[in-house]
């Protein structure tokens, strides 16, 4: 497969993880809204509380995961563009990320399959963190109504 293939490919691949952001933040405000029910009148049972600062926490920790999977996207889908003159501007990529502060060197050894790698295994978390999320959602809505009878 040609670099040019590569990279574009890999920039699709992380481009969907737009579409788990999306997911997740529908959960994220669902809790939201669950948690600030109590402030509307409706009774607030501390497991509900618990479970809402759970799913928001996983929102978040997917949010983070999320901005960086985004950036890698972009990234790939520009240097796929570059394919001709990828080392200089490999170069130049690692020199600029290492000016920002979000790399710890100017020089990465790392070619490009390591670094694709290293993309998808980003988007693997932000997904670990929706999966949390949606069975910690799953969890609330079979237990939740089952606790209120109990107590």
């Amino acid at each position: 497969m040609s670099s040019q293939t590569h990279l574009a490919l890999v920039a699709s691949l992380l481009r969907r993880g737009r579409q788990v952001e999306r997911l997740s933040d529908g959960i994220s405000l669902l809790a939201l809204a669950y948690g600030l029910a109590p402030l509307a009148g409706a009774p607030a049972p501390v497991i509900g509380a618990l479970l809402c600062v759970m799913l928001l926490a996983a929102g978040l920790l997917q949010k983070y995961w999320g901005m960086r999977v985004a950036l890698d996207a972009e990234l790939f889908a520009h240097l796929a563009t570059q394919a001709a003159t990828l080392s200089p501007t490999t170069r130049v990529l690692d020199q600029a990320l290492f000016d920002l502060g979000l790399k710890p060197a100017p020089v990465d050894d790392r070619d490009w399959q390591a670094r694709s790698r290293a993309a998808l295994r980003l988007m693997r978390q932000q997904l670990l963190c929706l999966g949390v999320q949606v069975l910690l959602a799953i969890a609330g809505i079979l237990c939740l109504p089952w606790l209120s009878l109990v107590g």
